[in-house]
């Protein structure tokens, strides 16, 4: 079955990291699927879908959105799942069709804690194509900065 390629857009505004350098091991070895990741500019931000398609898990702090074939997850930080939902404001909700850009959760990075339940808190968002092979993302937007709408990669 092939699939056209789908362009992944920035979810927030920050600077583009490659996903070997997120604080997180899962992530940085791409288990999860490749992809890359955003240290988020600080502030209020509301965090918007990465792609077009529909909503397929939502929880406070992470999405994913499935369409064209390929499923992207966006996690906003690092054991912010030990937060509990505080912080966060959901904006969207499962089953929802979302267009590229539709505001999906509203945060500020700069208002996390150090560690929550003994882990360490990182602001990084993760930009993750699932069930994708390891490696097989590259990004010409890595180490710069980008705005929300921006053109991260592009799916093979």
């Amino acid at each position: 079955m092939s699939q056209s390629s789908v362009q992944v857009l920035a979810p927030c505004p920050g600077r583009v990291i490659a996903m070997t350098d997120v604080p997180d091991p899962v992530f940085a070895e791409e288990m999860v699927g490749p992809g890359v990741a955003i240290e988020p500019d600080a502030g209020r931000t509301t965090v918007v879908a990465p792609i077009a398609g529909t909503v397929v898990k939502v929880l406070p702090h992470a999405f994913v959105v499935l369409g064209d074939g390929v499923g992207v997850l966006v996690h906003l930080g690092i054991n912010t799942v030990r937060l509990e939902g505080e912080g966060f404001e959901v904006l969207a909700s499962q089953g929802d069709e979302v267009s590229a850009g539709d505001p999906m959760i509203t945060w500020d990075p700069s208002s996390l804690p150090g560690s929550a339940a003994g882990l360490d808190v990182s602001p990084v968002v993760p930009v993750v194509l699932m069930d994708a092979p390891k490696g097989s993302v590259t990004s010409d937007a890595v180490g710069g900065p980008v705005a929300a709408g921006d053109l991260l990669f592009t799916t093979a």
